[in-house]
């Protein structure tokens, strides 16, 4: 009997930038281009040596994220690359991902060279197009080089082409932001991911937040919309949150995370959720290198999270997507009624903030400001149902329907 390879996502940290931007809580390093070599050697054999657990897998998406992916150059993405192709099952149409920043992608025949090992889709660190703006939050980019970036990978032949965008900039205007947006749009990608700036603690920017002319919340929302309505009027479908697309090009690797699919990370800071457990690397350069080469532990967390636990998650995450909530997948997959949620998501629909189509329920863009305060909401009433239920039971209650 032929059994079906499950698929299986692979992440390959490459924690090396040319400078750490003013936002980034990223583990990232700059100056350490002397540890590249060491350190692809130490992720070849981490992937050697976890293969044989991925043997009933077919790796259909594998990204190499970052820090800056394309600082490693050719060669040593190539190698990387090789190794994967040699010890896992990749499936001939696997979505393989680079990210990489203008400054380090604008050499379009080294571009080719990574497209013809394998590598299918490219995503710019944009973030802005204005050199004012990026010179302040510590990018070391132009806007003519992501052009030159653009121009590069067309030429090298890539046909799924991203690009990061950031709004909320300090001091940037919905007038700044509409520009920066239009520039984007311009160049052409199949792809768009616009994040609102959120100030993490460790950063530069958080440090001297006070000090800047940081757009508000009702700024960033209003710029969430127009950047919703915008793309939709240009071809770019919103399918998450921050996520926008033409028809068919949707990062099939990011929506594993949104969607309670497997993948496994590598790497410094690298996350996983392989195997039913959800587990991460420590964020350290010289302590993953030594680990791997002499066979150390490497985790800095491990959580098996039994199936019918992961509602909260399948909530949490199913929430932030355009596809949102299916109330049948929720009772096949949990065992327990819907039911439970209409109330609240009736409120949510009545206030314009969520929507039932095709016996799906999601987010309205209105919504999708307000996630965190809607999916608490949800939470409250898995855990009131979840109450009812314990309490049910133990007076010996075990019928299905308790209303």
């Amino acid at each position: 009997m032929h059994i079906t390879p499950r698929p299986l996502g692979l992440y390959l940290h490459i924690p090396f930038c040319r400078q750490k931007c003013a936002y980034c809580d990223f583990y990232s390093l700059s100056g350490q281009d002397a540890r590249m070599d060491e350190y692809v050697d130490a992720l070849c054999a981490h992937l050697t040596e976890a293969a044989p657990s991925a043997s009933g897998h077919q790796i259909d998406t594998i990204y190499f994220g970052g820090g800056t992916p394309s600082l490693l150059g050719p060669k040593r993405l190539t190698t990387l690359l090789k190794t994967v192709s040699k010890r896992y099952h990749v499936a001939k149409d696997a979505e393989i991902t680079l990210e990489a920043n203008p400054e380090s992608a604008g050499d379009w025949k080294a571009l080719k060279t990574l497209r013809k090992a394998g590598f299918n889709r490219l995503s710019l660190g944009m973030q802005s197009a204005s050199d004012a703006e990026l010179q302040h939050i510590g990018r070391v980019h132009t806007m003519a080089q992501v052009t030159a970036a653009v121009e590069a990978a067309r030429k090298a032949r890539f046909e799924n082409l991203s690009l990061d965008l950031i709004y909320g900039l300090p001091g940037q205007s919905a007038e700044q932001w509409q520009e920066n947006l239009a520039a984007a749009v311009s160049l052409a990608p199949e792809h768009l991911s616009c994040y609102g700036l959120k100030v993490e603690p460790g950063t530069p920017l958080y440090a001297r937040q006070a000090e800047e002319n940081l757009p508000d919340d009702e700024a960033q929302a209003d710029m969430y919309l127009y950047t919703v309505e915008y793309l939709a009027q240009n071809g770019y479908a919103q399918y998450e949150i921050s996520n926008f697309a033409r028809p068919g090009r949707e990062s099939r690797h990011n929506l594993k995370y949104w969607t309670l699919q497997e993948y496994a990370g590598f790497g410094p800071g690298a996350h996983s959720d392989f195997g039913g457990v959800r587990y991460a690397y420590e964020k350290d350069l010289e302590g993953y290198i030594h680990g791997v080469k002499h066979h150390m532990p490497l985790l800095s967390e491990s959580e098996r999270i039994p199936p019918l636990d992961r509602d909260t998650e399948w909530l949490m995450l199913g929430l932030r997507t355009v596809q949102g909530l299916d109330p049948r997948e929720f009772e096949s997959r949990f065992r327990r009624r819907f039911d439970c949620f209409l109330p609240f998501l009736s409120e949510c629909c009545r206030a314009g903030y969520a929507v039932e189509e095709d016996g799906r329920w999601h987010l309205t863009p209105k919504g999708f400001l307000v996630s965190n305060r809607i999916i608490g909401g949800m939470l409250d009433a898995l855990a009131e149902e979840k109450r009812r239920r314990a309490e049910a039971t133990a007076r010996g209650d075990f019928r299905v329907h308790l209303d």
